[in-house]
């Protein structure tokens, strides 16, 4: 019988119970997301949620869809604990990140319930690692209220404009300011740096761009110390969408292709900068 196809001892019931052939799947999108030493989790039968935030000004989310995983159990209407993530991020890559061509390392992971450890059974090779993880207290996470009935502006890029943006703009700028607008400049991306200001403008048709459905003229700052962590989804991404609301606050929705063709997503968001008065702009 297959590593990650074994049952659980006769009496053990789980709460959450779920196995990966590749734990690298995993592994991958929680470093996307791992900015901050803990981490909320929340199961439903639709999947994995993980959300990272950081002094209520950022939040990331990284979404593994149930279909990802080989077997995925749930067996209340939803399963929540805090877990810290670097610990969880070490157990998955316990035999190294980088293994041998044809060899993987499969993942089992159970949780009781409330107060006890999450487990994990790593197998590579015929041999197997237990990991024990004490989780925590869920704490109460922000509300960004992102439907899409609120959104104003979305842009839908090619993750390789985003990337040669980052690494073209001044990034000794404490602010990214982003324009999103139905007339020109369309999206402008715009650093105030060492070197002076910078601009960078997308045109609507540009190959770049998959989808625009810009509203309104939006003109928005933010700090790009809460945005850095986002460039590690980036970096693994393919598509990215961008989205405003009405507050300014910003969504960088990620899609991630994992090495079998698998589709997830890892969602930041982030508030715009209030120091900034209208006529700064």
């Amino acid at each position: 019988m297959p590593f990650s196809a074994q049952p659980p001892a006769s009496g053990e019931r789980y709460a959450l119970s779920a196995s990966l052939d590749n734990a690298r799947h995993l592994s991958s999108l929680l470093r996307a997301v791992h900015f901050q030493d803990h981490a909320t989790c929340f199961a439903t039968a639709s999947g994995l949620r993980v959300t990272v935030e950081d002094a209520k000004c950022i939040q990331a989310n990284a979404f593994i869809q149930a279909e990802i995983f080989q077997e995925f159990s749930v067996q209340e209407e939803s399963v929540m604990f805090r877990v810290n993530l670097s610990v969880l991020l070490d157990c998955l890559t316990i035999f190294g990140t980088s293994s041998l061509p044809g060899t993987s390392t499969a993942l089992r992971m159970c949780y009781r319930g409330y107060g006890h450890p999450l487990m994990l059974f790593l197998e590579e090779g015929g041999v197997v690692t237990v990991c024990k993880i004490n989780t925590q207290e869920p704490e109460e996470l922000l509300d960004f209220d992102f439907c899409s009935t609120k959104v104003v502006n979305k842009i839908i890029l090619q993750s390789e404009g985003l990337r040669e943006a980052f690494a073209e703009l001044d990034m000794t700028s404490e602010v990214l300011q982003i324009t999103m607008s139905p007339d020109k400049p369309y999206f402008r991306l715009s650093t105030f740096g060492n070197a002076g200001s910078a601009h960078l403008d997308y045109p609507r048709d540009s190959d770049l761009v998959e989808a625009f459905h810009c509203n309104q003229t939006q003109t928005n700052r933010y700090k790009i110390a809460l945005l850095k962590p986002s460039t590690k989804a980036l970096a693994l991404s393919c598509k990215v969408s961008i989205r405003t609301d009405a507050q300014g606050f910003l969504s960088l929705q990620y899609m991630i292709r994992n090495e079998d063709g698998q589709i997830c997503f890892v969602e930041y968001y982030c508030c715009p900068d209030e120091n900034i008065t209208e006529a700064e702009l």
